[in-house]
Order: C-alpha cells, then sequence, then structure tokens
C-alpha cells in the first residue's frame, strides 16, 4: 500500500492553521482536525479518484472547512504539497 507522505511546507499549512481555529475555539479545532484525518485517509485509500488540479497535482476539498488538500502521486507514494486555505494566493504552492 502506498504510503502518504506531508512535506514540511503542507505540515506548516497545517499547524498554522489548527492554532488559528484553537485560538478562535477548541472545539471547531478538534473538528479541522478530524475532517484532515478523514481526507487524508480517503486520498490515501483512492489516490487516483480525486480530480487533477494541473498536469501533475491533485485535489481533494475538505467537506466543512475552506481547504484543498494538494498532493502528487510519486512512484507509489503520495506526497502532499499543500493544505491550501481557499482564500490564500490560490498557486502559493506550485513552487513546492
Amino acid at each position: 500500500m502506498a504510503e502518504l507522505i506531508l512535506c514540511s511546507a503542507a505540515e506548516v499549512d497545517y499547524t498554522e492553521s489548527l492554532y488559528w481555529y484553537a485560538e478562535r475555539s477548541v472545539e471547531a479545532a478538534s473538528d479541522f482536525d478530524e475532517e484532515l484525518h478523514f481526507a487524508l485517509n480517503e486520498i490515501k485509500n483512492a489516490p487516483e479518484r480525486f480530480p487533477l488540479c494541473d498536469s501533475r497535482h491533485r485535489f481533494f476539498l475538505i467537506r466543512r472547512f475552506p481547504f484543498r488538500i494538494i498532493y502528487r502521486i510519486i512512484h507509489a507514494d503520495i506526497v502532499v504539497i499543500a493544505i491550501a486555505h481557499a482564500s490564500r494566493a490560490p498557486d502559493y504552492w506550485v513552487n513546492r
């Protein structure tokens, strides 16, 4: 089975977003964390199921939060490039 890897920049995206939600509501932060883990599990189980956003990246829209998980499949692994907020500059992650 494929290994799912978060690049360090995606980890920073996640951590910053989780702290932002936690400052406002512990419940919102918990919900965000739960949704993210659900999304990562969905991606790991069927990485080619989700649409392409360019020639090498796919994305998963998180259900209850304005985020997209941007990832690519490299050999047998799935590499998460960004956990991108919808209101942030749309392609800030392209050079990762």
